[in-house]
């Protein structure tokens, strides 16, 4: 069995450090409805599930061992997020009104986790420590689903909090300091990812 006491909490305070999911789950939640939010949600468990399941099946160490390989996923995450910056920063077109199809809210959340390679890291090195050695996979699974409870509570948390002040979220003014807010921090999050060894 994987020390469940220890990896809870710790699991809790890595969800709670923002990063582009939070962003991303930010913007979305400004930009739609109650729904959209939880489509985020549910978008960014994909990416955390995909990435669990490939350290469960060794095949995220493929990123620890080839630097050819993390080096790849690395600078295509980096370009994505570098481009939903500017994206945001100079092609948003929404008007207050325009409701975001569910989808879009999935999508983003998902691209944004799987083209994340700190999360691969993440998986790999941080997942493992709270696993007897030898114990096989079965307990590693366990971490990955107990990982993505923690993950949803922690984002339905705020998804809710978001929706309760959705109206202030949806002025004019609060969704263009939000959408240049989130555009300039995913700029930097992509720069930061791309200057990274």
């Amino acid at each position: 069995m994987p020390n469940l006491l220890a990896f809870i909490p710790a699991a809790f305070l890595i969800a709670l450090v923002p990063g582009p999911a939070t962003i991303m789950l930010i913007k979305q939640s400004a930009r739609g409805s109650r729904r959209n939010s939880m489509a985020t949600i549910a978008g960014i468990e994909a990416g955390v599930l995909f990435w669990g399941l490939a350290a469960v099946f060794g095949l995220s160490a493929l990123l620890v061992a080839s630097e050819v390989a993390y080096n790849v996923l690395r600078i295509g995450g980096a370009v994505f997020l570098v481009y939903l910056g500017i994206k945001a920063l100079f092609f948003n077109r929404l008007t207050p009104d325009e409701e975001v199809r569910p989808g879009a809210g999935f999508r983003s959340g998902f691209l944004v986790n799987v083209s994340n390679p700190k999360a691969g890291v993440f998986a790999i090195s941080f997942l493992p420590q709270f696993v007897p050695a030898g114990s096989g996979p079965l307990p590693l699974l366990l971490c990955v689903l107990v990982w993505l409870l923690v993950d949803i509570v922690w984002y339905t948390s705020l998804a809710l909090l978001l929706t309760r002040i959705g109206q202030w979220l949806r002025k004019a003014s609060v969704r263009r300091a939000l959408e240049r807010t989130s555009g300039g921090l995913f700029v930097a999050f992509g720069v930061t990812v791309a200057l990274e060894g």
